[in-house]
């Protein structure tokens, strides 16, 4: 039974991350000049995409196996609301990523606002990390 609380604990460590991004590093980045933003925030991206989804990959399939272990649908319920952050992401946050690495170099004023509603999305994540925490208690 110790893969329902590592479920939890990648849960929180998605969630945590995620609030991370949004209260420190996106106000420090929206602090930079506009070059200075986008040089920054091309590197970052990549990065917290790559370990946003391995987090919410790896609580969704500890979840999912805690499931078949147990037969209690309240960890497959918080299996899929983690792993809700992959379409998320897609249909979400990749357009807007797209759209801010389109713009040039020689425009990087325009960049600002697009950060500024990609921090908005990043929210998106946050509320999903929690929500998914909390089905994971549920079912602790």
């Amino acid at each position: 039974m110790l893969l329902g609380p590592l479920a939890l604990a990648f849960a929180a460590a998605f969630s945590g991350a995620a609030l991370y991004i949004n209260l420190v590093e996106q106000p420090a980045r929206l602090a930079l000049d506009d070059n200075g933003l986008l040089s920054e925030w091309r590197p970052s991206d990549r990065r917290g995409f790559a370990m946003l989804a391995t987090l919410a990959l790896v609580a969704a399939v500890l979840g999912l196996a805690t499931y078949f272990e147990t037969q209690d649908v309240r960890w497959l319920i918080g299996a899929i609301i983690v792993i809700a952050s992959w379409p998320y992401t897609f249909f979400a946050m990749v357009p807007m990523n797209n759209r801010i690495l389109a713009v040039s170099a020689s425009e990087p004023a325009a960049a600002r606002e697009l950060v500024r509603s990609w921090g908005l999305l990043e929210y998106g994540h946050t509320t999903i990390g929690i929500v998914a925490c909390a089905a994971f208690l549920w079912a602790l």
